[in-house]
């Protein structure tokens, strides 16, 4: 049961837990009138102590697809942080009013240390350079729906590894299955951190610099942007943003059931050329993250459409 658990980074739930999740996705997107009123009179705290449009327009729109509704603000000095609030008496005051709260935070740990002082599931958002778990929920059913399998995959990892977030939720993820090989490509500023090659068995990782070299042998291509915020000198920057810009002329390359993958916001790591691509489905991608967290906040709401 994952009623009343917190979801702090991808490894909280089992691998049966996660595909729980997943089938209850792909139920919801077969029949989304099934679900138009599951959550009706719940209330969603959202918490985004940094900007945000994708993720936090989707967990709104989950919850608002589910008949819930939401609360909440989109800036730290909008809340009474500006005032001096810690998190634990934040995350306790909203636990008065709402029934499940998703947070991110510029911090790492944040949303750990907001969920050892919750009444109520406490969802991660995102916490700095450190997880962001929902973003893995949509990556994972993304690749289930369109590979067929979860296992079996050498899956490219492009742009920045070092401050991706994104990338470290998913490799941690991904691991888990079988057969999973990764290749990481990124100048040597913003190489994968130790901490997560360390899990990884050494023939299960090739690191390079170079997409051109190694495009042809990925089912999947997942690309980052070069985080402008997360860079304290802007020269370093400006020398990396521009470091893979994914082309047409690149894909000529690539396998024809390539999935080319992205997080977003994207800015100008893929090419506009790229979106006409049948293999470009990071829109697509976009759209699955509604859906799984709506299957998401049902199952830890304990919510059921039957009920």
């Amino acid at each position: 049961m994952l009623k009343g658990r917190h979801l702090i980074e991808p490894r909280d739930f089992s691998l049966e837990e996660l595909d729980q999740i997943f089938s209850l996705s792909e139920e919801i997107i077969k029949d989304q009138q099934a679900y138009l009123d599951v959550c009706k009179g719940k209330l969603l705290a959202s918490l985004f102590y940094e900007p945000s449009t994708r993720t936090r327009f989707s967990f709104e729109a989950a919850m608002l697809r589910l008949g819930g509704q939401v609360i909440g603000f989109s800036e730290a000095n909008s809340s009474s942080v500006s005032k001096g609030e810690s998190i634990g008496d934040t995350i306790k005051t909203v636990g008065c009013y709402a029934d499940i709260a998703v947070m991110r935070h510029p911090k790492e740990g944040a949303p750990l240390l907001a969920s050892k002082k919750s009444y109520i599931p406490v969802i991660n958002a995102g916490d700095g350079g450190h997880q962001h778990p929902t973003q893995t929920l949509t990556d994972l059913l993304t690749i289930k729906i369109l590979k067929k399998d979860l296992s079996n995959h050498t899956i490219g990892l492009c742009g920045d590894l070092k401050f991706g977030r994104t990338v470290h939720s998913l490799v941690k993820a991904m691991k888990r299955y079988l057969n999973i090989n990764f290749v990481f490509i990124s100048p040597e500023e913003l190489q994968i951190p130790d901490y997560i090659k360390d899990e990884l068995e050494e023939n299960q990782y090739y690191e390079t610099a170079s997409l051109d070299e190694v495009i042809d042998k990925l089912d999947i291509l997942y690309m980052t942007r070069v985080q402008k915020e997360r860079f304290f000198n802007e020269e370093d920057y400006l020398r990396l943003k521009d470091s893979y810009i994914l082309t047409n002329d690149k894909l000529s390359a690539a396998k024809e059931d390539l999935i080319i993958m992205h997080p977003l916001p994207r800015v100008n790591e893929i090419s506009v050329e790229v979106d006409e691509d049948p293999r470009a489905v990071y829109f697509q991608q976009a759209k699955f993250g509604m859906f799984v967290r709506m299957a998401l906040i049902m199952k830890l709401l304990g919510v059921d459409k039957n009920a």
